[in-house]
């Protein structure tokens, strides 16, 4: 009898404010963390963003939502948050507990920070770009993005 094969995860997919600085830092926060190389990353503005926001029926002018793409599944604001600390490396999967809290008290915490961020950290008129070696977890156009929606 041959032993189960597991099963390799797929990417995810982060759509995140291509104009934001607290974003830029959440985006490299995580690449430092996934050693795996898990995540892929798009600016919300982006034709891969905008894709994406179509094929899940949600607002392409909504940029306080920070949204995860994981098999095929969209999840956003605190849920997104939760879900990508629970794959990084150290201490990080342990906020993931904070799931308990109601979803509608996680994201009222959430949007407070959201509609503060341009303000408490800033904002820039173009998308920071990746350095050489961050390149490729970048999507960009709508043909890449296809790959990450169900």
């Amino acid at each position: 009898m041959q032993a189960p094969r597991k099963k390799r995860p797929g990417r995810a997919l982060l759509l995140v404010d291509g104009q934001c600085q607290l974003c830029s830092k959440i985006s490299q926060f995580v690449i430092a963390r996934d050693q795996a190389a898990y995540f892929r990353f798009a600016a919300l503005q982006s034709p891969a963003g905008q894709y994406v926001l179509e094929a899940y029926l949600l607002p392409s002018g909504d940029l306080d939502t920070f949204i995860m793409i994981e098999e095929g599944r969209c999840y956003t604001k605190s849920e997104a948050a939760l879900r990508v600390l629970r794959q990084l490396k150290g201490l990080w999967p342990l906020f993931y507990v904070l799931m308990v809290v109601p979803a509608l008290l996680r994201n009222v915490v959430y949007d407070w920070i959201a509609a503060k961020r341009y303000g408490w950290f800033g904002q820039v008129k173009l998308c920071l770009l990746p350095n050489a070696n961050q390149q490729s977890l970048l999507i960009e156009e709508r043909e890449e993005a296809a790959s990450y929606v169900k």
